[in-house]
């Protein structure tokens, strides 16, 4: 039965509280009335013209997505701008456009801990505490020590599908078992790893300096995966489907078959 989207404005609230949001960040209802009704709503990385055409043509009132559409401050919304373009798509179909991006990482059952049960990664707590079981990215330990080569073989055929590589840096015969993972772009996590005394620190969107500077530290050197943006929040989306639809019966959350990862080729 449809509901108003107040009442799941609600239940996103709880699971992902605005106030639990980095400060930088923008998520909450972009656009959308909260007294419209809502029956069936699909979940995305990013908000895309293709998803928004995906969501019209699978009659969803509410685009729930990690990225926040406008996280930058925008002084114009013309349509031949890009994100002018995707509000008015949005507003034409009556599709509302909710996201929960940092409060959403930071949280049990949220981005970076769905990443880290997905890797097999046990017992594992935030590596950078901001509340009660709350925080950015997770700790933990795999069962047993498993050469980097082998686990980087591993991470690569737990994640969804995609054009972007699979970058290693380090010894790729050094053991692993402390692993700390950080779900999206996470380099500025680095040295939190480091003397967490990590093995190594899967993750997105690292850059050179930062990365040859950790595999290079002569006292805390640690491994580094660099996988798919997209791919490692993408994790975040089935799981969180599922627990919508058990706390709203009633609504139908779909996930998009969208991959939105920007990367097509490989060489």
């Amino acid at each position: 039965m449809p509901q108003p989207l107040s009442e799941l404005t609600k239940v996103f609230e709880s699971l992902w509280p605005l106030s639990f949001a980095d400060e930088w960040d923008r998520p909450g209802l972009a656009t959308g009335k909260t007294t419209q009704l809502v029956s069936r709503v699909l979940l995305t990385v990013d908000v895309t013209a293709e998803v928004l055409r995906e969501a019209k043509s699978r009659d969803c009132n509410l685009v729930l997505s990690h990225h926040p559409l406008l996280l930058k401050g925008v002084n114009f919304l013309s349509e031949d701008q890009l994100k002018g373009q995707l509000v008015s798509l949005a507003i034409k179909d009556s599709i509302a456009l909710y996201s929960a991006h940092t409060n959403a990482d930071i949280v049990v059952n949220g981005v970076s801990d769905v990443l880290a049960q997905a890797i097999g990664i046990r017992n594992s707590v935030p590596l950078v505490t901001t509340g009660l079981n709350i925080g950015h990215g997770r700790i933990g330990k795999l069962d047993i020590p498993i050469p980097l080569s082998d686990f980087a073989e591993q991470v690569s055929k737990l994640l969804p599908r995609t054009s972007a590589p699979v970058r290693v840096a380090g010894p790729l015969d050094r053991l692993i078992q402390t692993v700390v993972v950080v779900g999206g772009a996470g380099d500025t996590f680095i040295e939190q790893a480091k003397l967490s005394g990590a093995d190594c620190l899967i993750t997105s969107d690292l850059r050179h300096h930062v990365s040859l500077d950790a595999v290079s530290d002569p006292i805390r050197p640690i491994c580094l995966i660099d996988i798919s943006h997209f791919a490692s929040e993408s994790l975040w989306l089935k799981p969180t489907a599922v627990s919508l639809g058990q706390l709203l019966p009633g609504i139908e959350f779909l996930v998009s078959s969208v991959a939105t990862d920007p990367w097509t080729l490989t060489i």
